[in-house]
């Protein structure tokens, strides 16, 4: 991810994670059963909440929409319940990231936004990490980069 120039690319590009977000949930979703497809279909309703909210934004700003995928390439198979909760804790840390990147660009309720995405994805990989039995359970800085 590279650092955005301004808050228009920022929003862009955290628009785009949004896409993928949304998109990945699908495969995340029929690996997962009871309470944790429920949790599924919640997080990809929340990203498409926040999708439609930054296609608005970006509309009424006159910035610029980036199109949506067909699909978007998994960065390993989703087979089991494993590699979906795998898969949930880095969507939710990956969008997470895009929306730190927005913070420096933006001022006021644009910012309040931006942190209050940050914060939700952070403390659902949390609940992800939970489900997963990873550990550490939570990160010391939420959306930086590894």
């Amino acid at each position: 991810m590279t650092a955005p120039s301004d808050a228009g690319e920022a929003l862009a590009q955290a628009l785009t994670a949004e896409y993928a977000a949304i998109w990945a949930y699908g495969p995340i979703g029929v690996r997962l059963s009871g309470a944790e497809r429920k949790a599924a279909a919640t997080a990809e309703a929340a990203h498409r909440g926040r999708r439609d909210a930054l296609v608005v934004q970006l509309s009424n700003g006159g910035g610029s929409i980036p199109p949506d995928r067909a699909g978007y390439a998994l960065p390993f198979p989703v087979t089991d319940r494993a590699s979906a909760l795998r898969l949930a804790v880095q969507v939710e840390e990956r969008t997470a990231a895009f929306w730190r990147a927005v913070l420096p660009t933006s001022a006021g309720a644009e910012r309040d936004r931006a942190l209050a995405a940050l914060v939700e994805y952070a403390v659902r990989a949390t609940r992800w990490r939970r489900s997963a039995g990873i550990s550490p359970l939570t990160v010391a800085f939420p959306g930086r980069p590894g």
